[in-house]
């Protein structure tokens, strides 16, 4: 692996994955890169090799990494792919754009249409990679092309025909997994008043702030909504609102966010996750599928 020192971005070995995410859980990157650019990012991935595991993340949200830490690369994205400028009548944003970013980018250029990115505690890249959305509104119905970078560092920009998206989910148009990881989208939005726009996301991160736990580590939703219910709903009327394990503890203001109190384990968290389902399962007979991704091994 020496070969990668060329490259310049940074690269560290062994270093714990706790502060690059919103839970402030996880063991250590067997390798963490942080590119300096794109092109940087592609000589690398061609200096990988080949099977080596790569892991992308943004910032950290939506994502648990166990206590036991990642093998292979973890390539960190936040505000290292971070461009984001009109082009012509469409938005260009990079993946390590935040949403929030783009929310209010999109409102100043009087565009409608990306006001709930403001509510979406992510980046660019992973609203892409599995659809995100809140308030009603998803990332694909605006994406008009989006650019992926494949293992061995190749770009790809395809048209938002060769995808297929569905509820906080997101494969090739002809069934395939994603063939590599978002560096980039190009966003279709209406003209409209900047006011109006800049109205409604004030009033989404409002009801944000009254209704999620925002004053602890959190993920985000544990669980996607089942059809025509809630996840929340389930939880608390399963009488785990407030039920802990460890540090992790279902959140007494939103039950289906997991928050650390503040020694929590990733372990914790797991057992937590795995306690929410059965719950519901027993208590429902509805499957709650796991919104958070989880990576790496136990501790």
């Amino acid at each position: 692996m020496m070969a990668l020192q060329s490259t310049q971005g940074t690269l560290i070995s062994h270093e714990p994955l706790a502060r690059y995410t919103s839970w402030r859980v996880g063991g250590p990157a067997e390798r963490l890169y942080i590119p300096a650019d794109l092109a940087d990012l592609q000589a690398f991935l061609q200096r990988l090799p080949e099977q080596e595991p790569v892991h992308f993340i943004g910032l950290g949200s939506n994502l648990l990494v166990r206590d036991g830490g990642v093998r292979g690369t973890v390539v960190v994205m936040h505000n290292v792919l971070a461009e984001l400028r009109m082009e012509g009548e469409m938005v260009y944003a990079e993946a390590g754009v935040t949403c929030a970013k783009l929310a209010r980018f999109t409102a100043r250029q009087h565009r409608h249409g990306a006001e709930f990115m403001a509510g979406i505690p992510g980046t660019v890249g992973g609203a892409l990679a599995m659809n995100a959305g809140c308030h009603g509104g998803e990332t694909w119905p605006i994406v008009a092309r989006a650019q992926l970078i494949d293992h061995r560092g190749a770009l790809h920009t395809l048209a938002y025909e060769a995808f297929a998206a569905s509820y906080r989910h997101v494969e090739m148009a002809d069934g395939q997994p994603l063939q590599g990881w978002f560096v980039a989208a190009w966003f279709s939005l209406p003209v409209g008043e900047a006011s109006e726009a800049e109205q409604k996301i004030k009033s989404l991160l409002a009801r944000r702030l009254a209704t999620q736990p925002l004053n602890l580590p959190n993920a985000g939703s544990t669980f996607r909504n089942p059809p025509g219910d809630f996840a929340a709903r389930l939880v608390e009327a399963s009488g785990l609102k407030g039920h802990t394990i460890g540090g992790a503890q279902v959140s007494e203001k939103h039950a289906n966010f997991i928050v650390n109190l503040g020694d929590a384990t990733a372990a914790d968290i797991e057992q937590l996750i795995a306690l929410m389902r059965d719950t519901v399962k027993q208590r429902f007979s509805v499957d709650l599928q796991q919104e958070v991704r989880v990576i790496g091994e136990a501790g």
